[in-house]
């Protein structure tokens, strides 16, 4: 029973990994390209404002913290599925903030949880 329980956990753990590793890759790929999206609508119009370099610049800056996380992500699960978190929940405010795009917002607070709960179960399941 207990082998069957750590089992599940590891496979959850993996599959948490394997997400938060790729999917912050790819959004931070596509900063240089949109081709998912425009990145630049979901930002905050003062949030614009306030900005010391071009919208483009700026998504250029956040695209390569997003590959760097998913990286960080693949190599120290444990510490980096903190970091994402709190990088989603802001994500998340900017987008409530904005009063646009509640669904994304809601979304990356499901995420957030997701990769807290990663982070956490990273203490489960041995290095290796």
């Amino acid at each position: 029973m207990e082998n069957s329980m750590q089992h599940q956990v590891k496979f959850v753990f993996n599959l948490l990994k394997i997400t938060f590793a790729v999917v912050p890759v790819v959004a931070g790929l596509d900063k240089f390209t949109n081709i998912l999206t425009d990145w630049s609508q979901y930002l905050h119009p003062a949030l614009l404002e306030m900005l010391p370099l071009s919208v483009a610049a700026f998504m250029i800056v956040v695209g390569i913290i997003e590959i760097a996380a998913g990286i960080l992500v693949w190599i120290r699960p444990g510490m980096a599925g903190y970091v994402v978190a709190a990088w989603l929940t802001l994500i998340a405010l900017n987008l409530l903030f904005s009063g646009r795009y509640l669904d994304v917002a809601v979304r990356d607070l499901v995420m957030a949880i997701s990769a807290f709960a990663m982070a956490k179960m990273a203490t489960l399941v041995p290095k290796e």
